[in-house]
């Protein structure tokens, strides 16, 4: 088992031996459920759709797309 620390906007990272195993990349979708007090982050095979504006999207921004569609 890994421990990883919750920052203050409630974010955790990856630790890489688990993204290396899943191959989890940057932009990847992970879906998140609640199974009694677990939290179960799974890789997903949803691709989102790629947004060409003319200009590098930071990973903020691409969240924020995220959250719009959901």
């Amino acid at each position: 088992m890994l421990i990883v620390k919750v920052t203050k906007n409630y974010r955790v990272t990856i630790p890489a031996r688990i993204r290396k195993a899943l191959n989890i990349r940057v932009g990847d979708v992970l879906m998140v459920k609640l199974e009694g007090e677990r939290i179960i982050f799974e890789k997903s095979k949803l691709e989102l759709p790629k947004v060409k504006l003319g200009k590098r999207l930071s990973v903020d921004d691409i969240e924020r797309m995220i959250e719009e569609i959901l």
